[in-house]
C-alpha cells in the first residue's frame, strides 16, 4: 500500500463505490488518477487569488470600468514593486495608463513618439514582465485560458522564458523583434494589456446596486457578461429592475420614476429599447398646464445636459408615472395585508378641498394638489388612459431581449448573500429585534429569520422566472420584488418606510424621515456581528461581514471598518450625488494572499484624463488586516473543494490497486 492510500479503508471505498465508478470514467487507471492528484496538490500550494470587492455602482459605468481596469490600484502596486527603483513615478503612471487603456494611450503615444520601434521594444519587455508577475498565482492552464487565441502561443512562450541563459535571452529578444518587424506590436500590446487586467483579479464580488441613477447600468451589465469570475449579492435597486423585467407594474413605475428623477433615460431607451413615447404623449396631454415644479429632474448635480424643453417634458412624465406608481402600490399593499404597511396607502388620506394629507395622525399641507387622474371616491383606480399606458410599458419591459439577458446574468451569478473565504457578503441588512436577536419576517405565511430568511427570499425571487412555478406562486413572487425594494422588513432596505410621496408633496422635512432598522444601530457591536456570522456558519479566525447600501460619511468622521474589524461597509460612492455627502468617491476592498486592503477613491473625472495623466483615482490605501503567513489555495473555499477531489481520487487509487474497480488501459479502450 502506498502513502497515498494508507488512510483509506476497504469499507469506505465500498460505501463510495457508485461515486468512484463514475469518477473512473474520467480517470480510468492508476496513471490518470495519480497525475490528477499531483496536479491538484500543486494547485493547492499556489498563492490565493486576489479578490476584489465593490458595491453600489449606481449605473456609473465609467468609474466602475476604470476600477475594473486598474483593479483598485492593484496593477499599479505590481508595477511599482517591479519598477519602483528604476522608473520615475511619472513613467510608472504612464505605463499603468497604457495597461488600463491600451488603444487610447497608443494613439497619443504614436502622435508624440519619434522612435516607435524603440518604444515598442522597451514597452513590450516591461509588459511581459508585468504579465509574468500577475500570472504567477495561476497554473499554466488557467493562464492559457485567459490568453487571446491569436497570440496565445507567443505570450505563453514569453511568460515562461526566464531570460537568464544567453540562448534563452536571444530567443526571447528575437520574439520581441519579430513582433515589431511584422507590424504586430500595437495589437500585441493591446492584447497583453488586456491579459494583465484579466489576471490581476481572480474573483470580483459586487455587493449590489448596479442599477440606479447613473446612465450606464446596461454597459456595466454588458461588461460583466463578458467578465471572468464574478458574483453579486442583489441590492434593492437591482431587485426593482428584476421585478420590472418579471412584469411587476409597480416595479416598472418605480424604475421609470427614478430614471426620470435623475434625468437618466439612457439605460431605458438606448440600453433596453424601452419605448417612452406613450408616457411622454400621455404626460403632455394630462399635465399640459401643470408646471410640475417638484418633478423637475435633478440633472444639474448629476452632470446630465438636457434642453429646457426636454426638462419640462421629463418633469411631466415624472409626475405622471409617480401618480400611477402610488395607485399601483396602493392596490398591491391592499392585496397583501400580511406585509403590515397599510399606512403607506396615502392617496385616500388626501383632503383635496383643503390641500392637506393625513399621515399617521398628523395633517400636512401639500405643495401640489393637482391630480387630474385621481378620483377622490376611488383614488387607486387607474383611468382608462393610465391603464392603457401601463399595459404598453409592461409589454416594453417584458419583451426587451437585452434586459432579459442581463437579468438572467444577475440570477445566474447572484443571490441574497454569499460566503467566500470566511467573508459573509450581503447588500444591506439582516433584520434584527431591538435586543439584537434575529427578527422573524413573514414570507408568504412562513416565519423566517437570518440565513433561513435570505435563502427563502432567494428561492422565491427565482421562482418568478421559472416556467414550472404555479401561477399563484409566481404572482406572489412578482409582488415580493416590490416589497424587497422598499418594505420595512426587507433585508435590502430595512427602514420603516420609503417616503417617496412625502418628498414630492410635503415641504415639512419631518415627514421625510425614514427610520432605519435595528441592524444599522447595532451592527457596530462585535457580539452582534459574531452572532450573525455564527448563524450563517462562517468560520475562520479572520471572518468578516461585508456590506454596502449606506454611504460612509467620511467627511463626518465615519469609518468603514466597524465592530473591531468584523464589519466592513464599502458603499462604493460611485454615484456623483453622494460625493458631497461622503467627501470621497467611496471604498473598495482588495483581499490579497497576504493582507486585506481598504482602498479609498477620488471621484473619477474622465477616460481622457486617465489616459493623458495616468490618473488612478486611488486616494489612499490602508492595510486593515495582515495574515500571519501568505495564504495559499489550500486555505480557501476552492482549496476545500480541491482537497475533496484529492480524497476521492485517493480512494479511486485504492480501488484500482485492490481490484475493487477495474482499470481501463488505453489498449482496452
Amino acid at each position: 500500500m502506498t502513502l497515498h492510500t494508507q488512510n483509506v479503508t476497504h469499507e469506505k471505498v465500498e460505501n463510495d463505490r457508485r461515486i468512484l465508478e463514475l469518477l473512473s470514467h474520467t480517470f480510468p487507471n492508476i496513471s490518470a488518477a495519480s497525475t490528477e492528484i499531483i496536479n491538484l496538490e500543486a494547485i493547492l500550494n499556489l498563492p490565493k487569488g486576489t479578490e476584489h470587492f465593490v458595491a453600489d455602482l449606481h449605473g456609473e459605468h465609467e468609474a466602475f470600468l476604470h476600477i475594473l481596469k486598474n483593479a483598485s490600484g492593484n496593477i499599479k502596486r505590481k508595477v511599482t514593486d517591479l519598477y519602483g527603483t528604476s522608473m520615475l513615478d511619472s513613467e510608472i503612471r504612464q505605463l499603468c495608463a497604457l495597461i488600463y487603456y491600451p488603444e487610447e494611450k497608443l494613439q497619443s503615444i504614436k502622435a508624440a513618439q519619434e522612435d516607435l520601434e524603440d518604444f515598442y521594444n522597451i514597452t513590450l519587455h516591461k509588459l511581459v514582465t508585468v504579465c509574468r508577475s500577475v500570472s504567477s498565482k495561476y497554473t499554466r492552464s488557467k493562464v492559457r485560458k485567459a490568453l487571446p487565441k491569436e497570440y496565445s502561443y507567443i505570450i505563453e512562450e514569453l511568460l515562461h522564458e526566464s531570460g537568464g541563459e544567453y540562448d534563452k535571452q536571444a530567443y526571447f529578444n528575437r520574439i520581441i523583434e519579430t513582433i515589431i518587424s511584422t507590424g504586430q506590436a500595437e495589437p500585441f500590446i493591446i492584447s497583453i494589456c488586456n491579459v494583465i487586467q484579466k489576471l490581476s483579479i481572480d474573483q470580483l464580488h459586487i455587493l449590489g446596486d448596479i442599477y440606479d441613477r447613473g446612465p450606464g447600468a446596461h454597459i456595466i451589465m454588458d461588461s460583466l457578461c463578458h467578465y471572468g469570475n464574478w458574483d453579486i449579492q442583489w441590492g434593492n435597486h437591482d431587485v426593482v429592475w428584476m421585478g420590472a423585467a418579471a412584469g411587476n407594474d409597480a416595479c416598472i413605475a418605480n424604475v421609470l420614476r427614478v430614471s426620470l428623477r435623475y434625468g437618466n433615460l439612457t439605460t431605458l431607451e438606448d440600453g433596453y429599447g424601452i419605448n417612452l413615447m406613450p408616457l411622454a404623449t400621455f404626460a403632455m396631454e394630462t399635465y399640459a398646464d401643470d408646471p410640475c415644479k417638484e418633478f423637475e429632474p435633478r440633472s444639474a448635480d448629476e452632470g446630465n445636459t438636457h434642453t429646457i424643453k426636454t426638462l419640462k417634458i421629463m418633469a411631466k412624465m415624472h409626475k405622471a408615472i409617480a401618480v400611477i406608481q402610488f395607485k399601483l402600490e396602493g392596490e398591491m399593499i391592499k392585496r397583501h395585508p400580511e406585509w403590515g404597511i397599510d399606512n403607506r396607502r396615502l392617496l385616500h388620506r388626501i383632503d383635496f378641498k383643503n390641500g392637506t394629507v393625513d399621515i399617521d395622525g398628523i395633517t400636512y399641507d401639500m405643495n401640489d394638489c393637482h391630480f387630474p387622474t385621481i378620483d377622490p371616491a376611488n383614488p387607486y383606480k387607474l383611468t382608462p388612459e393610465e391603464l392603457h399606458l401601463t399595459h404598453k410599458l409592461h409589454h416594453s419591459f417584458t419583451v426587451s431581449t437585452t434586459l432579459k439577458r442581463h437579468i438572467e446574468a444577475l440570477l445566474s451569478h447572484g443571490c441574497m448573500y454569499g460566503i467566500y473565504n470566511s467573508n459573509l457578503l450581503y447588500h444591506a441588512s439582516m433584520p434584527l429585534n431591538q435586543d439584537g436577536t434575529l427578527k422573524e419576517v413573514d414570507v408568504k405565511g412562513k416565519k423566517c429569520k437570518g440565513k433561513g430568511l435570505m435563502t427563502e427570499i432567494g428561492l422565491m425571487l427565482r421562482s418568478a422566472f421559472n416556467d414550472d412555478t404555479p401561477d399563484a406562486d409566481r404572482e406572489y413572487a412578482r409582488d415580493y420584488y416590490w416589497y424587497l425594494w422598499c418594505g420595512p422588513d426587507s433585508p435590502l432596505y430595512d427602514k420603516d418606510r420609503m417616503t417617496t410621496f412625502e418628498r414630492y408633496f410635503i415641504k415639512d422635512a419631518a415627514a421625510h424621515k425614514e427610520e432605519k432598522g435595528w441592524y444599522y444601530k447595532l451592527r457596530s457591536k462585535p457580539e452582534i456581528c459574531d452572532m450573525i456570522l455564527n448563524e450563517f456558519g462562517v468560520d475562520g479566525s479572520d471572518r468578516h461581514i461585508i456590506n454596502g447600501h449606506v454611504p460612509v460619511r467620511t467627511g463626518n468622521g465615519e469609518s468603514p471598518i466597524r465592530a473591531g474589524g468584523k464589519l466592513m461597509v464599502i458603499d462604493g460612492g460611485f454615484a456623483k450625488a453622494y460625493h458631497k455627502t461622503t467627501g470621497i468617491a467611496g471604498y473598495t476592498l482588495i483581499y490579497h494572499s497576504s493582507n486585506f486592503e481598504l482602498v479609498e477613491h477620488e471621484p473619477f473625472s474622465s477616460v481622457e484624463e486617465a489616459v493623458s495623466n495616468g490618473t488612478d483615482i486611488v486616494r489612499s490605501k490602508k492595510m486593515i488586516e495582515q495574515t500571519a503567513r501568505r495564504k495559499c489555495v489550500r486555505d480557501t473555499d476552492k482549496g476545500k473543494v480541491l482537497q475533496g477531489q484529492i480524497d476521492e481520487l485517493t480512494e479511486l487509487l485504492y480501488a484500482f490497486r485492490h481490484g475493487i474497480i477495474k482499470e481501463v488501459t488505453l489498449r482496452n479502450r
